[in-house]
């Protein structure tokens, strides 16, 4: 999952960067409206945080352009104060959700999960396919109901595999899904290598990822 983070509290920010690259998701990070555009002009998003109040402007403005431009992508408001009026007026812009600072960074990281599930096709909270189980929301993988012992990008890489299952993923979609743009940069070879290491874990579970050369990878049901 690529989140794209827009709030200009550097300590907020912070802290709300590491929980959530924590639990395996790509963070892109705006402090203004025009950091903001820059990031929408050349890359989508699973789901964006998008603060009220920024140094440039509304983020109520940004709101309304998104919506304007046919960016559908989810849109999860935070603002330090509770108005009925602001969240009336979001909501009717298209604004998916709304979270009032302070708030727990797991009740946080648990919503984007759930507007992450409203844009795919699989909707339950936890996705199975054969004897694998995804839980994104406790953030782990079941294989026989027993945990399966995955690094956060390999969890990350299921994660977007089985949320997508039996679709094409590209190797550059994948990459995107994983890496933000302050992450070392690295290439389709590290994507190679993730899948390598998921299909090993996940042999026998009755799940496979099959390769389509020239075109990605399609998790499916094997046989």
């Amino acid at each position: 999952m690529r989140i794209l983070l827009v709030e200009d509290t550097q300590d907020l920010a912070d802290a709300t960067l590491a929980r959530l690259r924590a639990g395996g998701m790509a963070c892109d990070y705006a402090m203004t409206l025009g950091e903001a555009r820059d990031c929408l002009r050349v890359q989508g998003y699973d789901v964006v945080v998008l603060d009220i109040t920024l140094p440039d402007g509304s983020g109520v403005d940004l709101l309304r352009e998104m919506r304007a431009g046919g960016l559908k992508m989810p849109v999860l408001m935070l603002t330090a104060h509770f108005s009925v009026d602001d969240k009336v007026s979001a909501f009717s812009l298209g604004a998916d959700d709304y979270l009032v600072k302070p708030f727990d960074q797991r009740e946080l990281e648990a919503r984007l999960h759930v507007l992450a599930r409203r844009e795919s096709v699989e909707r339950a909270g936890e996705i199975a396919l054969g004897r694998l189980v995804f839980d994104p929301v406790a953030g782990r993988v079941l294989l026989d109901g027993a945990p399966l012992d995955l690094t956060r990008r390999e969890f990350a890489l299921l994660g977007m595999l089985m949320r997508g299952r039996g679709q094409v993923h590209s190797k550059d979609r994948l990459l995107e899904g994983l890496y933000s743009f302050d992450d070392t940069v690295v290439g389709v070879n590290a994507i190679e290598l993730y899948v390598a290491r998921l299909r090993k874990k996940i042999a026998g579970s009755g799940a496979v990822i099959r390769t389509l050369r020239g075109l990605g990878y399609v998790l499916d049901a094997d046989g």
